[in-house]
């Protein structure tokens, strides 16, 4: 589960090569958080079932995140809250938009009532898979390619209503994170 926590950081910070992107911070006409709140603010870890071992820890504090290894070293990454990385809280979620070769993409943070969180994104790494989900949204929305030296974008340009009904029908996937503090 190590890896799965460092495959998060490095979703949040080294966009891969194929991404669902946005012309705008999602969602659109809703205002950007000054800081994170309270409420999603501590440390997060994935805990490996298998092994019974807890990952590296994801800190997030008001002015945006940062990452400590097994042994408590603050070294792995960061990323601030700027014109780079935007922050909005929408229906009991927080969109967090990065930007990236001039698109930006979206990673939805979902507070679960044990304060653990659930991290989402559409997944289009896999092949096959791209290729179902990329005709599923094309059925709902536009999608426009775009390529970046090694990188490919499909950008699409929900509204509000548009990108909350990907949401609720299940286009975001992804791990649970246990908050340890």
């Amino acid at each position: 589960m190590r890896l799965s926590l460092l495959a998060f950081v490095g979703s949040l910070l080294l966009v891969s090569c194929k991404e669902v992107t946005f012309e705008q911070p999602q969602p659109a006409g809703v205002p950007a958080l000054n800081e994170v709140p309270p409420a999603l603010r501590g440390a997060y870890q994935t805990f490996d079932q298998a092994s019974g071992d807890f990952s590296d820890t994801l800190v997030i504090e008001a002015w945006g995140y940062r990452m400590k290894d097994k042994d408590d070293r603050d070294w792995l990454s960061r990323g601030t809250l700027s014109d780079t990385l935007v922050v909005k809280y929408h229906e009991n979620y927080y969109f967090v938009n990065f930007k990236s070769g001039g698109q930006w993409v979206l990673r939805l943070v979902k507070q679960e009532p044990d304060g653990s969180i659930r991290f989402l994104a559409i997944d289009i790494q896999d092949d096959t898979k791209r290729k179902d989900m990329l005709k599923k949204i094309s059925k709902k929305l536009k999608i426009s390619e775009f390529r970046h030296k090694d990188d490919t974008y499909y950008q699409i340009n929900p509204t509000s209503q548009q990108l909350m009904t990907l949401i609720k029908e299940g286009f975001f996937t992804g791990p649970r994170l246990s908050k340890i503090k």
